[in-house]
């Protein structure tokens, strides 16, 4: 090839990867958090209920505007690691910022982890108008890396299953997760995978670790293993049976597996490591 027909590609290739939704590679500017025991920590997840900070865990997945700065600084001095959970394709009423959403985003009754049943019920987002989310959302990780968070864990990220009032496709659900990564890491933030299982092969180059809710049960453990091979948490639990049911297959797997209560209050069922 002549000189300047390469200089040439080598340009327009170069402008392409400026151009937005056309970056090729993940981007990871921010680096990927030490976590204790990888590619398997100890983690709770509590949404609900007091914070028992005593529970004997590594890894601590919370709710961003429930947790207190000092509970934060209290579990982060005891040398846990805090995860941030927060929803971002999921509208929450009793939210602070909630007014922030326009109703053309809101759609369809959605349910959201940790409540209790005959709680009020969250509504979808309309996750193909980024513009208009993503100014509440990087508020809301500023809010978790200034209460010493070092991962996000988001909840609502696999919409275009769900019947939420939009025509979400595929394509919708894998350009707004791949956002939602984006912005976590330029806010030196992890970012997490929640679910999504259909896209988990897509998306893996993405995410720095992902959560999983009863793969056993749904009998989908497998296809979370493209995080595994790649040296990156699965963090994984289960509501139903008890861990005698599931543990010897999932940690099998290499995941960091425990029965929970749906509400997500603070008991915790882990498997033997």
């Amino acid at each position: 090839m002549p000189r300047n027909r390469a200089t040439g590609l080598l340009l327009a290739v170069g402008l392409l990867l400026l151009l937005p939704g056309c970056r090729l590679l993940p981007n990871r500017s921010a680096p990927v958090p030490p976590w204790p025991g990888s590619p398997a920590p100890s983690w709770q997840w509590q949404l609900s209920g007091p914070l028992d900070p005593t529970v004997d865990a590594e890894l601590y997945a919370l709710d961003v505007f429930r947790t207190s700065l000092e509970e934060a600084r209290r579990l982060r001095t005891d040398g846990r690691r805090l995860i941030c959970s927060v929803e971002v394709g999921i509208h929450q009423e009793s939210r602070p910022d909630a007014t922030r959403f326009p109703a053309a985003v809101l759609g369809r009754p959605a349910g959201i982890p940790g409540q209790p049943k005959g709680a009020p019920r969250g509504r979808w987002l309309d996750i193909r108008q980024w513009s208009t989310l993503e100014p509440v959302l990087a508020d809301r990780f500023r809010l978790c890396r200034g209460k010493g968070f070092v991962a996000v864990l988001p909840v609502g990220m696999e919409s275009y299953t769900r019947r939420t009032g939009f025509p979400l496709t595929f394509d919708d659900q894998l350009i707004f997760n791949r956002h939602v990564a984006e912005l976590a890491r330029q806010t030196q933030l992890a970012p997490g995978l929640t679910n999504d299982i259909d896209q988990v092969l897509a998306l893996e180059p993405y995410f720095d670790f992902v959560v999983n809710e009863e793969c056993f049960r749904r009998t989908e453990c497998d296809r979370l293993m493209p995080f595994v091979d790649a040296g990156k948490p699965v963090l994984h639990v289960e509501y139903e049976g008890s861990t005698v049911d599931f543990c010897t297959a999932t940690v099998g797997y290499g995941f960091s597996s425990i029965r929970k209560n749906r509400n997500l209050d603070v008991r915790r069922d882990p498997c033997p490591r």
